[in-house]
């Protein structure tokens, strides 16, 4: 059986470590020292994920931990199990349950095994074992081709399951679409403008409407419909409209990729959070109407298609599917032409476009270079508020920023969300030695308070409304461009004037 306190030791010496080939070797090296029936949670694990997904543990359950065991004695079967009852805990005083359950386990792990266990089960297992270093280490264990590793990956949705048949010794032949069964979808990197995604293509570009929806994958065989969302989980009950539709579609079985949105009477996007309202896990099926618009057709009675040029891909789905539930398109490689689309598109109240490469397969689970999304820019002037202690690569640091901004009302300052996106190891390290000097309080905890002095430009793809923050809005997708110290905090942007992005 496989120690946890391997599985500890490995993450800390994969955070400790830049280098993408150490981080691999690393990886490859327990995965080979690893009990095969331990392998797939142990990739999962790594990838800062948990096989359960959701166990119902949150930060707020993590703050204060047990005195640790002084010897290393649970296994990685051990605490998966545990993991696995605390999350079926359920019905009156489970808080309670789940608390005792959470507090034997960390009793039995060692000082290192509980930081590795409180950043897991906080989400804050950030170590750089990226999908594609972990399945380049499966690689490397087991002596498979990368590229078969990566291919059988991306259609199964499921890295862990590969890797555990990797290990194992068998092949991934089994690996393949198969209608029924999720498949990663193919993600975009991101172009700075119109001008810039056509010259990253080198050539004509298509562009589509990228809709501020939530992104679905429809398979159907038959009469029998599944549908799944970006993370690959199953929300077919949720959308009673969307099997529908898809229902309606001739032929007899497909797999295609889209987005569900919730419309406006006048046929602009309603707000995300309508549209998240109904996608969401707890969501009701009797609630505003989800709209169904696909873009890409990866499977059609048969015969894959994730190999094909885009062109044809979408010539076929042009064929199957009516324009009333497809994206707008253009084809184009005049910066001016895909200007004006951006434009129309944004000013439809879209999130932006998305140019793609007309001659690209569709590469299943991996943001490609071929799927270029242009998004209008939007920055506001912030106050920092707070600032959290960093794991990981960023131990030692301060870190997730708390951004305010300013009430003209009250003199203060309305919290509207947290990032720690966008900053480098020379602005860490600044932050770090900034915020010290401007804290007020007690500084040995995890968030540290800070005199609301320092102003800083931050990018976001959004408002949203928000019930966590006191004033109703949050950012979406926040990012810190540059810290301004040319600017004094009565010169930050006002509550007043993000409401009135929204």
């Amino acid at each position: 059986m496989t120690a946890l306190a391997a599985v500890a030791a490995a993450s800390a010496d994969i955070a400790a470590t830049s280098s993408r080939l150490a981080k691999r070797a690393r990886i490859a090296a327990l995965l080979r020292a690893a009990d095969p029936a331990d392998v797939a949670v142990v990739v999962a694990w790594l990838a800062g994920e948990l096989p359960q997904r959701q166990i119902g543990v949150g930060w707020a359950a993590l703050r204060a931990l047990p005195a640790a065991a002084p010897q290393p004695r649970l296994t990685v079967a051990a605490v998966d199990a545990a993991f696995t009852a605390i999350g079926d805990t359920s019905g009156s005083g489970s808080r309670s349950r789940r608390a005792a359950a959470l507090t034997t386990l960390f009793e039995a792990a060692t000082p290192d095994e509980q930081v590795f266990l409180r950043r897991l089960l906080g989400g804050e297992l950030r170590q750089g074992a990226l999908a594609g270093v972990m399945a380049d280490a499966v690689a490397q264990a087991s002596g498979l081709p990368a590229a078969a590793v990566r291919r059988a990956a991306m259609l199964c949705g499921e890295l862990p399951a590969v890797a555990a048949a990797a290990l194992r010794g068998e092949g991934l032949d089994a690996f393949a679409l198969r209608v029924g069964r999720p498949l990663g979808p193919m993600l975009a990197q991101t172009a700075t403008s119109v001008a810039d995604a056509l010259q990253r293509l080198g050539g004509p570009g298509i562009f589509e409407t990228k809709l501020d929806g939530a992104r679905i994958q429809v398979h159907r065989d038959g009469d029998d419909v599944r549908i799944f969302t970006r993370s690959l989980d199953e929300i077919t009950a949720r959308l009673p409209e969307v099997v529908s539709f898809v229902r309606s579609l001739p032929g007899g079985s497909l797999v295609a990729d889209g987005e569900a949105i919730a419309l406006r009477p006048d046929g602009r996007p309603a707000p995300f959070q309508v549209t998240a309202g109904r996608y969401g896990s707890h969501a009701r099926t009797d609630g505003p109407v989800l709209h169904p618009f696909l873009f890409d057709l990866l499977h059609l009675d048969g015969a894959d298609l994730l190999e094909r040029p885009t062109s044809e891909r979408l010539a076929a789905l042009d064929a199957l599917v009516p324009a009333t539930h497809r994206v707008r398109r253009l084809v184009t490689d005049d910066p001016a032409a895909g200007q004006r689309f951006f434009d129309a598109t944004v000013g439809a109240g879209h999130e932006g476009v998305m140019v793609k490469d007309p001659d690209s397969p569709y590469e299943a689970g991996r943001r490609g270079a071929a799927w270029l999304k242009v998004k209008p820019v939007h920055t506001l002037d912030l106050v920092v508020l707070a600032v959290e202690r960093g794991s990981g690569r960023r131990a030692g640091y301060l870190s997730n920023i708390h951004l305010g901004a300013r009430d003209p009302g009250s003199g203060g300052f309305v919290m509207l969300g947290k990032t720690f996106k966008g900053m480098t190891d020379a602005m860490l390290a600044w932050q770090t030695e900034r915020f010290t000097a401007l804290a007020i309080g007690p500084t040995d905890g995890w968030v540290v308070h800070v005199r609301p002095e320092q102003v800083v430009e931050v990018a976001f793809d959004g408002i949203q409304t928000s019930t966590r923050y006191p004033g109703g809005v949050a950012l979406r997708f926040a990012r810190v461009v540059r810290y301004r110290d040319d600017k004094d905090a009565t010169e930050a942007d006002t509550i007043d004037t993000v409401r009135a992005l929204g």
